[in-house]
Parts: C-alpha cells; structure tokens; sequence
C-alpha cells in the first residue's frame, strides 16, 4: 500500500481556532498541510466545510463521540445527538471515516461492556456506509488497563468488529497504556487505517491517577521523544493518514505542527 497522506488533528490548535478561524487554517495551509481531521463540529458543519475550503484544506476523517449516549466531565453532562444527526453533519464536512475518539474507561474493564460496545458499532456500520463513511475507533491508555482472556481490551473489541471498521491508533496513548507500539501494531493489523503520530517521553499514567487532572503529559515533536516513528509508520503498512496530534505542548504549537509534519515527511509521509 502507498504511504500513508499526511493530516493535523485541528484539537491541537483548539485554542488559535477559537481566537481566529479562517487565520488559523491559512497557517496550516501554509505549513502544507491538505488534509485535517475535523473535531466539534456537530451543529457547524456548514460553517466548517467552507472555513476549510476557502483555506485550500479537506476534512477525510474526523472525531465525534457516538458510542455513548453521554459523557460527564465532573458535574457538566453532554448528551449526544441522534446518530442520523451526526451522520448528516460529517457528510456536510465531507468526512469519508468517522472517529469515537474515547469511550469511558470503566467500560473497558469487562468483557460483557466490551462487546455491548462492538455491537453498538457494528449496528450503526450501514448506516454509515450508506452515506460513503467509514466508521472507527481511536484509543487513549485505558483500552490497555484490563486483559482479557489474555488480551488487552482493546485487542478484543477490535476482533469483535465489522470488517468495515477501522481502528485509528494513538502511538503516545498505547505507549502510556503499556504497549510497545510496533508489536501491537503487527497484531492489529489492516485494521489501522489511521496513526496519531504523537511522541513524547512516557511517564505516568492520567488514566490511571486519582485526579487525571494533575498530570502532565510530556508531548514532543515527531522524533524528539522516546517513540521510534520510523518503526511504528513501517509496522502500519495499511494505514491512510499519519496524524499530527498534540493534546499538550509547551512551546510554539504551530512551530512543533510544522516539526512534527517534516519528520514525518522525512519518513515518507505524504
């Protein structure tokens, strides 16, 4: 398979984009990125088609939550929208795979939760397909805290999916979760269709901590930390997109972006 394209998460420059839409995606258009990976976008993907198109970019892949029915941060509730509603939204966008980026961690933690999850995903596979989306999953730590029957959560509920799922993996999270990446990526297999090539020095564990809160991630750009990307990208033959994604950086974010995209390149990502 051809190397994978090159795309940007846009959560990491969530902060520039609030403050200046249109400036920020001419920045990344400048930097030579095509391809983003759209998040909040439910209930503006009008707004959001044309903001990325008036800066030369498209959106194949993006993240919203449908696995759940809501998600409490604290005391905050979010319902999610009906899946017919979301649907509509990333065909406006243009989305061709459509990312769950996270399902609770104590629904990781037993098999009957893992296949109530895959079951609720594979219901949903038509719906999707009939609108030319595929559906998939990406990962933090926590789908690697728990093994059964011998496998990391993870690794089963993706043995329990459609075929036309793809899985989207997260180098930085399964490296936090215990993963020696490259491993984990030959037994998944064809089903990575997408990469966050995150990098960093792995340290402990906010899945794993009382105040998730209190700890601090130490991200680098793509090469500078402990994960060998040159090893992960040739254990992914399979994979479409290689995904730069920052969830913390101290430092300059569009300078690391533009870091991390010329390592990746320097792999050869497209």
């Amino acid at each position: 398979m051809a190397s994978p394209q090159l795309s940007v998460q846009l959560y990491t420059v969530r902060d520039a984009l609030g403050a200046d839409l249109p400036g920020t995606l001419e920045r990344l258009a400048a930097a030579g990125f095509v391809n983003v990976e759209a998040f909040g976008f439910l209930g503006r993907a009008a707004e959001l088609r044309a903001a990325y198109d008036a800066a030369g970019l498209s959106a194949p892949s993006g993240h919203a939550n449908f696995l759940s029915e809501e998600l409490r941060f604290g005391e905050n509730v979010v319902t999610i929208p009906p899946f017919a509603s979301i649907l509509e939204d990333a065909e406006t966008l243009g989305l061709r795979i459509l990312i769950d980026p996270m399902v609770v961690p104590e629904r990781w933690a037993s098999r009957d939760e893992i296949e109530r999850t895959a079951e609720r995903m594979n219901g949903l596979v038509d719906q999707a397909e009939a609108r030319g989306i595929r559906l998939g999953y990406h990962n933090h730590s926590q789908e690697f805290h728990h093994e059964i029957d011998g496998l990391p959560a993870l690794e089963l509920f993706a043995g329990l999916l459609d075929d036309r799922v793809v899985l989207e993996l997260d180098v930085f999270w399964a490296a936090t979760g215990g993963q020696d990446v490259p491993a984990l990526l030959g037994r998944l297999g064809d089903r990575v269709r997408l990469l966050h090539m995150k990098d960093g020095v792995i340290g402990a564990d906010p899945f794993r901590a009382a105040e998730p809160g209190g700890v601090r991630l130490d991200q680098r750009v793509a090469g500078e930390g402990e994960l060998d990307i040159a090893a992960v990208l040739a254990a992914a033959p399979s994979a479409e997109y290689a995904i730069v994604e920052f969830d913390e950086y101290d430092g300059d974010i569009f300078d690391a972006v533009s870091r991390s995209a010329a390592a990746l390149r320097a792999e050869g990502v497209r």
